[in-house]
């Protein structure tokens, strides 16, 4: 049988791992009698989306995005159009897509699921041209990613500090999003577009969203009176903030947003400044992903 093409892409500074030896993991473990290997390191913000172009048109089969969610989503943003099959080696901060696919989080494990090459077609969404597939949001869902990214340490505890030194200051901003031709306006901390499950770091904002319905789960969030901060964050963990009335989700495969100017919006926990106005569409199994 003729052996596949298989690129993995390093993002060498993502998540709180070293990956100094990264490389000599894959050749270690990957099955070479399946596969024809090549490595690429990514040198600057969104090379991953060029490299991911490059060898979809070389003809590889199967590109391995090796970082975080921001990683994966550059990625996948190369990859949008074609029939190459998506591999994970989850080494990011809060590694939401891979949570959520059950891609384990040990190397050598990732690497021999890669080898069984168990493959399944999931959705993936616009933002007006950015394709995300976890989770994307506005609001303080945004700000926070923006601070975060500027930070100089990642991990959990970082993004818990920004996001609770941000959050007694933090007004609740004025929405208004068209879903199946209604117009609703609503005052909102956040709108988040959950495709799947994961919040990052194992929390859950819409614990009912799948990633094969053709559906995004719109989550519509109130600000919580700071006093309550930390039940808000517990509920995240228990998955269970859609039970209280500060969380709204409206399922659909299509919604339009107005907001007053351009601000950033957090596509895959990385901070992206896009237009103010919105349109967040489903494409349903679009993109062919390997999982256990």
């Amino acid at each position: 049988m003729e052996k596949q093409k298989i690129v993995f892409i390093i993002n060498p500074i993502s998540g709180i791992v070293k990956k100094e030896n990264i490389g000599n993991q894959i050749i270690m473990y990957l099955d070479k009698e399946k596969y024809n290997y090549q490595i690429a390191y990514t040198e600057f913000a969104k090379h991953a989306i060029e490299l991911s172009k490059q060898h979809v048109e070389n003809g590889a089969d199967i590109i391995v995005a090796v970082g975080g969610d921001g990683s994966i989503n550059e990625v996948v943003n190369g990859l949008k159009g074609s029939k190459v099959k998506l591999g994970i080696i989850p080494l990011g901060s809060g590694n939401g897509l891979a949570r959520f696919l059950k891609i384990p989080f040990q190397i050598k494990e990732a690497i021999e699921v890669i080898n069984k090459a168990n493959t399944i077609a999931i959705d993936t969404v616009n933002v007006n041209e950015i394709v995300f597939v976890s989770i994307a949001g506005i609001g303080f869902d945004a700000l926070v990613a923006k601070r975060f990214a500027k930070y100089h340490k990642r991990g959990f505890w970082s993004y818990l500090t920004i996001a609770t030194k941000e959050y007694r200051m933090y007004r609740p901003r004025k929405y208004e999003l068209t879903i199946n031709g209604e117009i609703i306006t609503r005052r909102a901390l956040m709108v988040v577009f959950a495709n799947s499950d994961q919040f990052g770091y194992n929390t859950s904002i819409a614990p009912h969203a799948s990633i094969e319905d053709g559906l995004v789960d719109v989550c519509i969030v109130k600000k919580i009176p700071v006093y309550k901060m930390f039940f808000f964050v517990q509920l995240l963990f228990l998955k269970q903030l859609y039970k209280t009335k500060y969380l709204e989700i409206i399922k659909t495969d299509e919604v339009f947003i107005t907001r007053k100017r351009n601000k950033v919006v957090n596509i895959d926990g990385d901070p992206v400044k896009i237009a103010k106005d919105l349109h967040i569409k489903v494409n349903h199994l679009a993109l062919n992903v390997i999982i256990p």
